[in-house]
Formats: structure tokens, C-alpha cells, sequence
């Protein structure tokens, strides 16, 4: 895998490398190409050449009867062209001059006009040019001389064995840089895949849920690892977090299929003791034994109701059916409800308010429930002598407060106190249920767009505050 990694790079670069190149030398010819057969001035202006001015301008040198001469026109594409010209006979003697300097030779060998072509001897900034006319059965020669700085010519001798030569160590000199540049690019690649393989090794390890794994890199990748390092961290704990909800929730089903087991024992041992007609039950028995049948029948559709309502509510399923309720009224009548039950006759609950008249928009259903769980954990996890009070008070917010003096609560059980299928080990053994009652009304709270808080001291009691 490594270096797979490592050559795939290395082919890409080299590849790129040899694309543009190659690229290169196609658009050069092809613009060369275009110049040559368009005259499309690519390479240089759209001004003729010295040379092509030079042929061209035996058209402008006109003979007859008289001698030589040269054209208007001739005249001004020389002045134009900061040039002079002679016109030579067969001797080689000038027959006419136009703009011609005085140094310059009135007779010429054909030695003299292969050196004056070849070589600059006019002077450093005239280049000579040389032209031929025919006009019947004479035949002239002419030079031109441009003067011009920027001009230059150069002739050029060669051996065909030293091109060849020369093609030769290029193409040495081409595979050598061929070599420094895969190796340069193999030790760059190296450099820069390495992080990407130890990144790809990184998350496998993570796919395989090995999250102890936290390799470090510093420059280009120094951020990708950093991240990857805190999704491992975050994977840990989420890993973590789903083994221990596993365990709860294990533990949970046990206690759950305990509570609702016993129940149903008794339903069910007392039914077969009712139909069995070797027993003849008084009147007041069979509606002992069917109050009882009852009693664990509620006690089992409350368990049944809890999981419903916690499983649509975590799911958010539920539709709340919102109207406008006087809050102290309805929690008067919750702390009376309770008070009102045999079990709970004999407990300590002070209800306090501030004003008599509190209108919050709630499901009174939900909003029921849920304050009767906190009130109710209070009683169940405390003993018997225990002192709640419910306080309502309404300021910039509505603020409804349970406090008890009771055993307190654990810090570590404080922060698990609202997971679902969670139980204090404060709980009674005569208290069972389905131990979703913390996280129920912590729900129900947030529905209604509140916040609960708690707060609790080892002996010296809790306070759970609804904020609304």
C-alpha cells in the first residue's frame, strides 16, 4: 500500500512533467507552422525581412537608354528603411547611388561583395544586403545597406557529424535529467505520501475500533491529524458511553422483567386459586383477591405506559395539546392528589407562592406528569420523615422549585440522574416501576422549551428547579 501510494504520486508527477512538454513542443510547431504557411507574425513582427525587402526591390530599379535609376516609391521605402543602395554593372562598378555614404567603395570585386555580405565592413550599425536585376541582356547587381543598431546576421558553419554528436550527449544529458528528476520527485513523494498513508493506516485502525491510535505529523497534514486525533478521542467516549447505556440497559431489563414477573405471578396465582372448583372462596375473599388482581394489573400498565411515552418522547412523537392553565392551581391539586393517597398520607409536603394566579400555555397532561414524577422520586428515595416544599414563583421567568431535606444525592449519580433506565441506589426495595420517571419529566420539560436543574448535598437534601 505504502508504495503503491508513493509510485502512483510519483507517476503522476512525472507524468505532468512530460504532458506540458510535450503540450509545449506541439503548440510550437504548430505556431511555426502557421507563421511559415499564413505569415502569421507569431514569432516576429509583420514587417518583411532585410533579405525579402532586398529581392523585392529590384522592382523599384528601373533601366533604359539613359543609364539606372530608381523609383519615387524605391526612394522613400529607403528613406523609410534608413537605408542606402548602389547599383553595380558587370565590373562591378557603381552606375547609380542613392543616400550612399561617402566611404563607401565606387568599385567592387566579387571578393569585396562576398566580404561586405558575410561581414559587417561598412560600419557597426549598417548590415549589407545584396540584389541582382536582369533587363534584357544586361544583368546588375545591387547593394543595400540598413543602417540599424537592433540588426544583426550571422553565418554558420556546421558538420553533420556534430549535430549527430551533438543530438547524442543531448539525449544523455535528457536521461540524466530524466534521473535527478525521478529521484528528486521519488524523495519529494516519499516526504509528502508518507502522512497520507499513516492517515489511511490511522483510519483503519478507527474503523476497526481502536481508538488508543494518535499519530502526529507537523506542516501541510498538521491540522487533518490533529482532527482525526480529537474523532478518535470523541469516538472513545461515544464508545464508552454506548457500553455503559448497554449495561444499564441490560441491568434494566433484568429489574424491569423482575417487577413486571412478580406482578404477574400473583395475577396469575390467584386467578387459578379463583377458578379452581375444589375452593370454595366467600364473597369478601374473591374481591380481596380481585383487588389485589387489580392493583397489579395498574401496576403493570403503568410500566407498559412509561415505555410508550419515554420511547415517543426520546423520538419526539408526540404532539403536545397546548392550553392556557393556571399553573398554582394545577400544582396545588397535584400536592393534594398525593396527600390524598393512603401511602403518601403521612409525608411532610408544603406547597408556597407568590402570586394565586400563574397562566402558562403547557399540555396539562404532560406537565402533570411530570412534575408528579419529581415530587414522587423526592418521596420514594427518602425516608418516611422526609420534608418537600413546592414553591411556584414567577419573575423574569416562571420558576417552580421541589425541595427536600432528605439523604441527598451522589455526585456521580447527580450527572446519570435523567438517563433513561437509570435507578438511584437510594430506591427502596418496596419502590419498583420502570425507572424512566427522572428521564420522562426531563423530557416533558423540554418539550415545553423549560430547563431543569439539580442540585444536591449528601445529608442535607436536593433541590430540583423547573425554569419555564
Amino acid at each position: 500500500m505504502k508504495w503503491k501510494l508513493t509510485g502512483r504520486y510519483l507517476l503522476s508527477i512525472v507524468l505532468v512533467v512530460v504532458l506540458v512538454i510535450f503540450i509545449n513542443l506541439i503548440l510550437g510547431v504548430a505556431m511555426l507552422t502557421a507563421q511559415l504557411t499564413f505569415d502569421i507574425p507569431i514569432f516576429q513582427n509583420r514587417e518583411i525581412s532585410p533579405e525579402q525587402f532586398t529581392r523585392a526591390f529590384q522592382k523599384e530599379i528601373m533601366t533604359d537608354n539613359h543609364g539606372v535609376t530608381i523609383s519615387e516609391t524605391g526612394q522613400k521605402k529607403l528613406v523609410k528603411k534608413n537605408a542606402w543602395i548602389q547599383i553595380l554593372d558587370e565590373n562591378g562598378k557603381e552606375v547609380y547611388g542613392f543616400r550612399v555614404p561617402g566611404h563607401v567603395k565606387k568599385k567592387y570585386t566579387p571578393a569585396d561583395i562576398v566580404q561586405m555580405y558575410k561581414y559587417k565592413e561598412v560600419d557597426a550599425n549598417t548590415v549589407v544586403y545584396v540584389g541582382a536585376k536582369e533587363n534584357n541582356d544586361r544583368e546588375f547587381s545591387y547593394l543595400i545597406g540598413i543602417e540599424n543598431p537592433a540588426l544583426n546576421r550571422n553565418f554558420i558553419s556546421f558538420d553533420e557529424r556534430d549535430i549527430f554528436r551533438a543530438i547524442n550527449i543531448g539525449m544523455i544529458i535528457f536521461l540524466i535529467d530524466i534521473f535527478i528528476a525521478l529521484l528528486v520527485g521519488y524523495l519529494f513523494s516519499k516526504r509528502l505520501t508518507q502522512p497520507l498513508y499513516t492517515l489511511i493506516e490511522s483510519i483503519k485502525k478507527l474503523a476497526n475500533h481502536e481508538f488508543n491510535h494518535h499519530p502526529h505529523s507537523k506542516g501541510l497534514y498538521k491540522n487533518v491529524f490533529y482532527n482525526l486525533n480529537h474523532l478518535s478521542d470523541q469516538l472513545k467516549l461515544s464508545e464508552r458511553e454506548r457500553k455503559r447505556l448497554d449495561s444499564m440497559r441490560e441491568e434494566w431489563i433484568s429489574n424491569i422483567s423482575h417487577d413486571i414477573k412478580t406482578p404477574l405471578s400473583s395475577i396469575q396465582g390467584y386467578a387459578e386459586m379463583i377458578k379452581e372448583p375444589s375452593y370454595d372462596f366467600t364473597l369478601e375473599e374473591i374481591r380481596e383477591y380481585a383487588e389485589i388482581i387489580e392493583a397489579k394489573s395498574i401496576y403493570i400498565k403503568e410500566v407498559v405506559e412509561d415505555l410508550n411515552l419515554s420511547t415517543r418522547l426520546k423520538n419526539k412523537e408526540l404532539s403536545l395539546v397546548k392550553k392556557e392553565v393556571n399553573i398554582v392551581a394545577l400544582l396545588r391539586k397535584i400536592v393534594i392528589d398525593l396527600l390524598n393517597d393512603p401511602r403518601y398520607a403521612n409525608h411532610n409536603i408544603q406547597f408556597a407562592v407568590n402570586e394565586e394566579s400563574i397562566i402558562l400555555d403547557v399540555d396539562e397532561i404532560l406537565f402533570r406528569r411530570a412534575v408528579t414524577n419529581l415530587i414522587y422520586n423526592a418521596i420514594v428515595h427518602n425516608n418516611d420523615d422526609v420534608k418537600i416544599e413546592v414553591i411556584i414563583e414567577k419573575k423574569e421567568h416562571i420558576y417552580i422549585s421541589i425541595k427536600d431535606d432528605g439523604k441527598g444525592i451522589k455526585k456521580e449519580e447527580l450527572e446519570r440522574i435523567f438517563d433513561r433506565y437509570y435507578r438511584g441506589t437510594n430506591t427502596g426495595t418496596a419502590h419498583k416501576g420502570s425507572g424512566l420517571g427522572m428521564a420522562i419529566a426531563n423530557d416533558i420539560i423540554k418539550a415545553h422549551d423549560g430547563q431543569i436543574t439539580i442540585h444536591s448535598e449528601i445529608g442535607c437534601g436536593t433541590t430540583i428547579e423547573i425554569q419555564i
